[in-house]
Order: structure tokens, then C-alpha cells, then sequence
């Protein structure tokens, strides 16, 4: 279960997102096809997999419908280049960089090389395509760079950019994009996904897809990342509030250290302000009003704190303490 899920481009199964597709091939074949496609939508439900679906029909991969109306057959050479990241038609800008690593940012210096790749005709394909996964990890020169080349559609070019917070973007790149809405596919097709892939009983299963919000790929990172664990262990810290398991909560404390010290602090905040926020709903005309404002004020600061924490390089530890003190705090409240 400690198994990273693949990466999209090596994916060619996509469940859930039919609509999307036949969009997207209803414009090729009638000849309307945009210059620029904005994938939207939460975290995990399958946009870059949707991207890297449409690049390959782009690109000419022999269909395969046994992967859906948009799929294509793995064992083709088109397909095999695109997995291997050499296609000369394709360009692919993302955090990600070649030894595995994610940078803070996509750099303005790549963004800057579109104009060039796309001012050469395709060299084997229809088209010649690039992917920004994501556009919200552009900075500021990098997304202007991007709007240079939206403002000046390449002939035979097709920008895929992804977004799962489009209101951030520029207002510039989201008018000259065509919009395809990548929907959430709801929990129990989560739960399918979580269950077929790695073998989990299904109330686990269920769990994830809950918690993943019904996006399927970020129920499978939240398995990688032991969300089963993080969210036992914070159901454990609410049970028992407002009294705390002292030591049990140094020996939690001192696993924070390190980057993986870090997903584990952000990742418990995140089960935390999830439990919290359910809790809050079924208090809601139970409890005084005091008690659960509290309890808003203990989400919000959840919420924010791993943000604060990794921004001003505050000590993760000492931040979790000022954090189990305030739960107690609106536990004691809510009395």
C-alpha cells in the first residue's frame, strides 16, 4: 500500500469522465478543435490522465476502445514514446523534474521554450501538443510566458493545461482556453478504484474514497501516504479530548522531523480538520453556540497552520502542542 500510483502518462484506463471525453472528440471530429483546453476540476480525479489520453489521440496512437472512447493501445509505438518521454511532438512542462523530484514551481526558462517548439511543424504527427500539469504551479513569468503563446495559436498546436484551482489563474490564459470540466466520480467509484487496485477490504476502500472526496487518483495517494494510519491516529487524539495521552503524543511529535516528517504533520492536520468539520456538522443545534465556535475557530487554524508552519519555517512539533491546546481548548467548551 506504500506504492506511489503510477504516473499519468504510463495510465490508460479512465473511469467516470465520459462526458469530458466525448466533448473533447465531438470538437475533433467536427473539424472545431481549440487551440487551448483548461482541464479542471478537484485534485485526483484524473485530469492529467484525461491530458495525456488526448495528447495520444492527437498524436495519432491507434485507437483501443477496450480503454474507452478515448483510448489507445499501450503496445503502439505512439503510446510507447509518449511513456518513454521522447515524442518529438510533445512537450510536457510540470513541477516534476527528471531524477523525481517536485520543484516549488514550474521556472519561467521552461515556460519560455513553447514559442520554439511550437514554430516547427509537427515532425510525425497531425499536431504537435503540450501539457502544463498543473497551470496553478506556473509562477508569475512563467505564466506570462504560457499567455504569450495562447495570445498567438500555433498552427497544428494544442495546449493541454490543467488546473485544479482555475479562479487563480490569470483571467487572460482561462478566456483564451476552452473550459472541460473534469468532475469529481463520486465515492464508491473511488472506493472501486481503491479496492481493484490495491486489494483493500472494502470499508477501507470506502474510507478513502470518503476522504479523497470522491477523486479516485487522490485516493490512491492518500493510501500511499498511510491516510488510513493518520486518520485512526487523529480519531484517537478527538475521542479522548479534552484529556491527552501525553506521552503517546511526544513520541507522535517527534515523527515530524524531515520531509517525510512533513507530509506526516500536514497529512494528520488534514484528517484532523476533516474529522472536526464532521463533527461540527452533527453537533450543529446540539451543543451551545460558544462550544461551536470554538470548534470553527479549531478547524480554521487546522486548516491554515501546516501552511504557516512551512512558510515561515516554524517548528512542526511545537506547532502541533499549540494546536492539541487549542482542541482542548474548544472540547472544554463544548461541555
Amino acid at each position: 500500500m506504500s506504492d506511489a500510483p503510477p504516473h499519468p502518462r504510463d495510465v490508460f484506463s479512465l473511469d467516470g469522465q465520459e462526458k469530458a471525453e466525448l466533448s473533447f472528440l465531438d470538437a475533433l471530429g467536427r473539424g472545431r478543435l481549440h487551440h487551448a483546453w483548461l482541464l479542471t476540476g478537484p485534485e485526483g480525479v484524473g485530469k492529467a490522465t484525461l491530458a495525456y489520453r488526448m495528447a495520444r489521440r492527437l498524436l495519432g496512437a491507434r485507437e483501443d476502445k477496450s480503454f474507452g472512447a478515448l483510448g489507445s493501445a499501450p503496445s503502439d509505438f505512439v503510446s510507447r514514446q509518449v511513456a518513454a518521454r521522447s515524442h518529438p511532438d510533445l512537450m510536457v512542462l510540470e513541477r516534476a523534474t527528471d531524477d523525481g523530484k517536485a520543484r516549488k514551481s514550474i521556472p519561467v526558462d521552461e515556460a519560455r521554450l513553447l514559442p520554439g517548439f511550437f514554430a516547427n511543424s509537427p515532425a510525425t504527427s497531425p499536431y504537435r501538443v503540450a501539457i502544463i500539469d498543473a497551470a496553478d504551479d506556473l509562477n508569475v513569468n512563467a505564466a506570462n510566458a504560457v499567455l504569450k503563446t495562447l495570445e498567438e495559436p500555433p498552427p497544428r498546436g494544442v495546449i493541454l493545461l490543467i488546473s485544479h484551482s482555475p479562479g487563480k489563474l490569470l483571467p487572460t490564459i482561462r478566456s483564451r482556453c476552452r473550459r472541460l470540466a473534469v468532475p469529481a466520480p463520486g465515492v464508491e467509484r473511488a472506493a472501486d478504484m481503491v479496492e481493484h487496485r490495491l486489494g483493500l477490504d472494502r470499508r477501507q476502500a470506502e474510507r478513502l474514497g470518503r476522504m479523497a472526496h470522491g477523486a479516485p487518483g487522490k485516493a490512491l495517494q492518500l493510501a500511499a501516504a498511510k491516510a488510513l494510519e493518520a486518520d485512526d491516529t487523529a480519531g484517537e487524539i478527538l475521542r479522548k479530548l479534552p484529556e491527552i495521552d501525553e506521552a503517546a503524543l511526544l513520541a507522535l511529535a517527534d515523527t515530524f522531523k524531515g520531509a517525510e516528517g512533513q507530509a506526516r504533520f500536514e497529512l494528520l492536520f488534514e484528517r484532523l480538520a476533516d474529522q472536526i468539520h464532521a463533527m461540527a456538522v452533527g453537533m450543529a443545534g446540539e451543543r451551545t453556540p460558544s462550544g461551536l465556535d470554538r470548534w470553527a475557530a479549531a478547524w480554521e487554524r487546522l486548516v491554515r497552520w501546516p501552511i504557516e508552519a512551512e512558510a515561515v519555517n516554524l517548528d512542526r512539533a511545537d506547532v502541533f502542542w499549540t494546536a492539541i491546546a487549542d482542541l482542548r481548548a474548544a472540547a472544554k467548551a463544548s461541555i
